[in-house]
């Protein structure tokens, strides 16, 4: 049995585990760390899942501001140990949190990832069209997701990290 609950400060090392397994070393490199630099993760958005007694997946969210003046979210890292892939768990996190980012008033979540697997949530690359990183990704893999109807209608501009004193609510 598999139970889900928010990242503790006791969880890093473990986290820290499981996305060098997942991401390898250079990590830090990718693009997305890029917008995390300095700044720290939303702490109510931040999930581990955990089996008996292991940490088997764990997912964060990051504040960044489209065009210096829209809030929105960065989903990730999500990752899966190795022993856990398969089962659904890594789906099972982003549901949950999804969830919990649409309760707490987020409109906007974006990402850089694998489009077959987060179309089903409602992730799009239509959605990124106009907006820029600040550095590049591969075609394909920066995608928004919607959850108020409209957040991303018509936003062009850089993304960047949402620094202190910045909303992260939509």
């Amino acid at each position: 049995m598999y139970q889900i609950s928010l990242e503790q400060p006791g969880d890093g090392a473990e986290i820290e585990t499981l996305l060098d397994q997942s991401f390898g070393p250079d990590r830090r490199q990718r693009a997305a760390y890029g917008l995390r630099q300095d700044v720290p993760a939303l702490g109510e958005l931040c999930f581990v899942l955990r089996g008996a007694r292991l940490l088997c997946a764990s997912i964060r969210y990051w504040p960044v501001m489209i065009a210096g003046r829209q809030p929105a979210l960065l989903l990730g890292p999500l990752a899966v140990g190795q022993a856990w892939r398969g089962r659904s768990l890594g789906k099972a996190l982003i549901r949950h949190s999804l969830g919990r980012a649409r309760l707490l008033g987020h409109g906007a979540v974006l990402l850089i990832g694998d489009a077959d697997y987060y179309r089903p949530f409602g992730f799009s690359t239509e959605l990124t069209g106009g907006l820029a990183l600040p550095s590049p990704v591969e075609p394909g893999r920066f995608q928004g997701c919607e959850l108020v109807p409209g957040a991303l209608a018509g936003l062009s501009g850089p993304v960047e990290p949402a620094r202190c004193g910045q909303a992260v609510e939509a």
